[in-house]
């Protein structure tokens, strides 16, 4: 996927975030990616934006795809590590409700969704990401999907729901997706993932318990050695990745 090497000398230091060169060109590639468009922004342009020559961008990554492949990669590998975390079971998730399992999952993923520099979940809607070569991407997306679905049957209390109850998890999902239309429409506030959160287990049937679920779901996130990201650090970021 990525190619590795010195490169050549910058044409002038680059004045973004990031420890290395691979990092600064992940994050000129999110911006144009999401405030330009994929299809219209070139290798270039992305060169330009972190002040090296195109020719030592080919360094680090081979292609334009290459570098969507990882952006596309960020946006889930938090939320499906720690939904597996969750979903696994042990000591700190057995000592939970089931609807604060689920509630944990919603906020953590939700938090990450706001949070990132540029709203790269805008991404999911290219044409480009059903392209085979992100098989991988779109297999941990369906994963996250599947352990949301999972968590939302069994937070669902007996005889509330004569459906499907996997459906409470799938809706979950879909809220939780849901942050990267209101960053693009600029919508997003602190308390976005929060309400989300709330949102996904009230559809549960514990819109009247929510204050309980709440304090486990967090206590769980913070037994399994996750911290809640902060929000967007950017005006970028309102507007993922």
């Amino acid at each position: 996927m990525t190619l590795t090497g010195p490169g050549r000398p910058r044409v002038r230091q680059s004045t973004r975030p990031g420890a290395t060169a691979r990092e600064e060109i992940l994050d000129a590639a999110a911006e144009l990616f999401t405030t330009q468009g994929y299809a219209t922004t070139s290798t270039r342009a992305i060169a330009e934006a972190v002040g090296m020559r195109q020719s030592s961008l080919y360094h680090h990554f081979a292609t334009k795809d290459d570098i969507l492949e990882v952006l596309l990669a960020g946006t889930v590998t938090e939320g499906l590590a720690f939904a597996r975390a969750v979903s696994a079971g042990g000591s700190a998730a057995d000592d939970v409700s089931p609807a604060a399992r689920l509630y944990a999952v919603a906020l953590f993923d939700g938090s990450h969704l706001c949070s990132g520099r540029w709203n790269i979940g805008i991404l999911y809607h290219l044409p480009e990401a059903r392209d085979p070569r992100f098989t991988q991407f779109l297999a941990d997306r369906d994963e996250l999907r599947r352990l949301y679905r999972s968590l939302g049957a069994a937070a669902v209390p007996a005889g509330l729901w004569s459906g499907d109850t996997r459906q409470h998890g799938e809706l979950a999902f879909r809220l939780v997706e849901s942050l990267v239309s209101l960053r693009v429409d600029g919508q997003i506030t602190p308390s976005s993932a929060h309400q989300v959160a709330d949102a996904a287990l009230a559809l549960c049937g514990f819109g009247g318990e929510l204050p309980t679920v709440c304090d486990d779901g967090l206590a769980l996130i913070t037994a399994l050695g996750r911290v809640l990201p902060a929000g967007p650090s950017s005006p970028g970021g309102p507007a993922r990745a």
